[in-house]
């Protein structure tokens, strides 16, 4: 959270952390004007000027929390085949989970609110609290409640993140002196959409939906990339990115992500503060496969420990090899990102901007990208 005085937030990745830190509970986390997570400073007057919030704020910082390297790095999956089937790649997550609750732990992970129409961190304290967590969440995550709840209530905590919550979350953990008590997991991460984009893409089925998730594996691992939407009828709406779908080349296309990811994202590929980064393994080595293989990346000790009371096959692989397909440098937004964004933050007055008009929006952006290549060359 950078300030040019406090309050006035101008970079931010929205990760939540200085609002669970401050001691006088003055900083909320509120959605702005392009419908990205930002701190907000309620009741100025009471600031203590700890610098808590400061402390622990990644987006701050150009270093990592810590400097971690890769110790190990294997393609693993589980060896429960509906829980493979279930998740979105090879169920590591659900897995790593599942063994540590069984030695004490609580998960600390994400899950879809239908009626907030939102991601959440939330707390898993048992097996079924954690299937609401099964699947990839390609919206940018709620983590004030569950954060809170982690840090406040004692115990032993798995905490799953993306890499710059979990960098801001090990600043706090070691501010207070509990990091002991934490293990944490991020994942390789292309960037967080605006949530104005997800409630346009709702909005615009004229239907009202009471669950989303991500990723299905009916047509196979390789073609996986499937919004499904519940709706309160029990219908069943179905996005897929091979068909076109807004959501994925809206989000893919990175027409409308966060600015924090393209301009200060310091953790691609193998950078993290995790003790685990899990992700999908795509590439050569594993193409035939589509069930669905994780790349699993052990950073710590503490982290290669952990992974060994998750019921997974695991195969050592070359790091090169795990993190093939995975994304070395930060997004770079599309050329219309900006008329994006100024018509998401317009919609009409029905709440959506229809998707014969995304449609349109995609097919300029081609045409301009090809100008683009032309004038290089010339």
């Amino acid at each position: 959270m950078q300030r040019d005085n406090i309050g006035d937030v101008v970079g931010c990745y929205g990760c939540g952390v200085c609002a669970v830190v401050c001691p006088k509970n003055i900083i909320k986390l509120e959605l702005d004007a392009n419908g990205f997570y930002t701190p907000k400073i309620q009741g100025q007057a009471n600031c203590i000027h700890c610098s808590l919030c400061v402390t622990v704020c990644a987006f701050l910082h150009k270093e990592l929390a810590v400097q971690n390297s890769v110790q190990e790095s294997f393609a693993a999956w589980s060896k429960d085949t509906d829980v493979r089937n279930n998740c979105s790649s090879g169920g590591v997550a659900f897995e790593l989970c599942r063994g540590l609750m069984h030695q004490g732990y609580k998960v600390c992970a994400v899950r879809y609110d239908g009626h907030k129409e939102r991601a959440e961190h939330y707390i898993a304290g048992d097996e079924m609290g954690l299937t609401d967590s099964i699947g990839s969440k390609y919206i940018q995550s709620y983590t004030v409640d569950g954060f809170q709840s982690a840090v406040k209530k004692g115990g032993k905590y798995l905490i799953v993140g993306t890499p710059c919550q979990i960098d801001s979350f090990r600043r706090m953990i070691r501010c207070k002196h509990i990091e002991e008590n934490f293990v944490l997991v991020d994942f390789f991460c292309h960037a967080v959409p605006s949530l104005l984009m997800w409630k346009n893409y709702i909005s615009a089925k004229k239907k009202k939906i009471i669950a989303a998730s991500w990723r299905n594996k009916i047509n196979g691992w390789h073609d996986s990339w499937v919004v499904s939407l519940t709706t309160d009828k029990g219908e069943q709406i179905l996005g897929r990115k091979s068909k076109g779908d807004v959501f994925w080349k809206l989000f893919l296309g990175d027409y409308c992500s966060n600015m924090a990811c393209s301009k200060d994202c310091k953790y691609k590929y193998g950078c993290s503060s995790a003790d685990i980064r899990l992700g999908d393994l795509w590439g050569k080595t594993y193409a035939s496969d589509e069930m669905g293989t994780s790349a699993v990346v052990a950073f710590t000790e503490k982290g290669r420990d952990a992974l060994y009371s998750a019921g997974c096959v695991f195969e050592p692989r070359p790091f090169d090899v795990v993190a093939e397909g995975q994304m070395r440098k930060n997004i770079q937004p599309a050329m219309l990102s900006g008329f994006v964004m100024w018509m998401l933050r317009r919609r009409r007055s029905d709440g959506c901007v229809p998707d014969k008009i995304w449609h349109l929006v995609f097919a300029m952006e081609k045409i301009l990208r090809r100008f683009r290549k032309i004038l290089k060359k010339n």
